[in-house]
């Protein structure tokens, strides 16, 4: 690409494309890249007709303004919007391109509804249908049209009028992406393009490829990255051919999509090495500290044996010169015959003694390598390992990406101690009904355990069983005693560490 058309960033954002539908639900990101925001939600009535809502500018663009028409139909719901007072978005930062509408649900989830064309005086309008009818709206700032999940530059938020009809949800957690994941290079010569002759799509082609090289998609994603840098090349041919302008238009776009899948997917990939060089450390370092404690133990034991073998041979001695000094040669042999007796009683004590202080300095040892990962307790079943519910998306069994890497440190620890076994067990609150509950708790304990499984522990040393809201920690009747309900417990037993599973 030539380096000085890298750099031409557009400073007006008009839209020449043909009419593109765009829908993209955000992925998995690592928790270092994202930061969390709030905003309030509308259930919108179906079939009761059309609605109004207003958007406000954020400090990120004050002035910016808008309107959306809600209608909610049973196929999905309708939305026109249209927005004034925007700033161009290389305004915000050399990284931007573009403005996209967004949707977010009650359980977080951001839904990509599409590129919102601004022309040079700010104004912009789009039309589309959102799958859900109760959601918030928002719109971001973005270096191109196809991301999966919302930058941090925030520039309208959906707000309510007096007659905007429909059920509010306050306070609705989502996630944003971290604006230095789209970090490049920027426009240092401020040069502004000819929108005349090079499509906007064009830019946020060559933006979309760059961010994707900068977050190493060339390591990780190679065969993904190869064709997106393969469809830059074959959209530059067209466009220094003249060619078309809705198949210049055609492949920019399928190159961004090539490029934001190739990001997304090296994204992921860095992070599931991350986790397992995690796991790998702690695995290693657990085992260098249970061998060090063993070694200590077993020279412990070895001088306590010296100093008793002494002991016993010392009294062996004393016996031996009373009973010489007895001159009673049967009563002699009596007394010696009982001092052995005794000798052999006592050494299946010690060792008796010793099997189990090697027992219970395994089972404290292991107390405390698994409290380093999780809140974990001693008791009659076995060692309690808790998970909170907060390792949990609501209402949802599947693992958080900071669950994901307790367990993988848990598995390391477990793996260094053969002859463990492992009961998961899921609990829920009173919150539902009873059936419900149990199958939640249920698919949150068989989750945990086929991570385990994944992370190389033998299936056959692990169950896995849900109980729903049965054996409550804490008074449901309140918030936070719900919260201590929901849990997944793993009690961890086995001969090794003196503990029987059984409840």
């Amino acid at each position: 690409m030539n380096r000085l058309m890298k750099f031409c960033l557009p400073m007006v954002c008009v839209c020449l494309a043909a009419d593109f539908s765009f829908a993209q639900k955000q992925k998995e990101v690592p928790a270092a890249d994202v930061i969390s925001r709030s905003i309030k939600a509308v259930g919108y009535v179906v079939g009761g007709g059309s609605t109004k809502v207003v958007f406000v500018g954020t400090t990120a663009a004050p002035q910016a303004k808008g309107e959306a028409k809600v209608d909610a139909k049973k196929g999905g719901t309708d939305i026109d919007l249209k927005v004034s007072a925007m700033p161009q978005p290389t305004s915000l930062g050399a990284e931007f391109l573009t403005y996209v509408l967004w949707t977010i649900t009650p359980d977080g989830t951001t839904s990509n509804l599409g590129e919102i064309p601004i022309d040079k005086n700010g104004n912009g309008k789009l039309s589309v249908t959102a799958q859900s009818q109760t959601f918030a709206m928002i719109v971001t700032a973005e270096p191109y049209f196809a991301v999966q999940l919302p930058s941090e530059v925030v520039v309208l938020e959906n707000d309510t009028k007096k007659n905007t009809k429909g059920k509010i949800f306050p306070d609705n957690d989502y996630k944003l992406m971290k604006r230095s994941q789209y970090a490049k290079l920027g426009n240092p010569l401020a040069l502004t393009p000819d929108l005349k002759k090079v499509p906007l799509d064009m830019y946020e082609a060559r933006n979309a490829v760059d961010i994707a090289k900068s977050q190493k998609a060339e390591q990780y994603a190679p065969d993904v990255f190869a064709k997106a840098t393969s469809s830059l090349q074959q959209a530059e041919n067209a466009l220094s051919s003249n060619s078309d302008k809705s198949q210049i238009i055609t492949t920019a776009r399928q190159t961004i999509q090539f490029a934001e899948d190739a990001r997304a997917l090296s994204a992921e990939r860095q992070e599931a090495e991350r986790i397992q060089k995690e796991k790998d450390a702690a695995a290693a370092a657990a085992a260098a500290k249970a061998k060090a404690e063993a070694d200590a133990e077993a020279q412990r034991q070895a001088e306590l044996t010296a100093a008793k073998e002494a002991q016993m041979k010392a009294e062996a001695d004393a016996a031996s010169a009373r009973q010489q000094a007895a001159a009673n040669a049967a009563a002699q042999k009596a007394t010696m015959e009982q001092a052995a007796l005794q000798a052999k009683e006592q050494a299946a004590r010690d060792e008796a003694a010793r099997a189990q202080e090697q027992t219970a300095a395994l089972r404290a040892q292991l107390l405390r390598q698994l409290n380093e990962v999780l809140q974990t307790t001693d008791t009659p079943r076995g060692l309690v390992v808790n998970m909170a519910d907060v390792l949990f998306e609501t209402n949802r069994y599947a693992l958080s990406s900071d669950a994901q890497l307790k367990l993988a440190k848990l598995s390391g620890i477990i793996q260094a101690h053969p002859g463990l076994n492992l009961a998961i067990e899921g609990y829920t609150d009173t919150t539902g009904t009873p059936d419900y509950n149990l199958k939640l708790s249920q698919q949150r304990s068989d989750a945990v355990r086929d991570f385990l499984v994944s992370q190389g522990l033998s299936a056959d040393t692990i169950s896995s069983k849900g109980f729903g809201q049965a054996d409550p920690v804490a008074d449901n009747s309140t918030a936070a005693g719900r919260k201590q309900n929901r849990r997944v417990e793993i009690i961890v037993s086995g001969e090794v560490i003196g503990a029987k599973m059984g409840r």
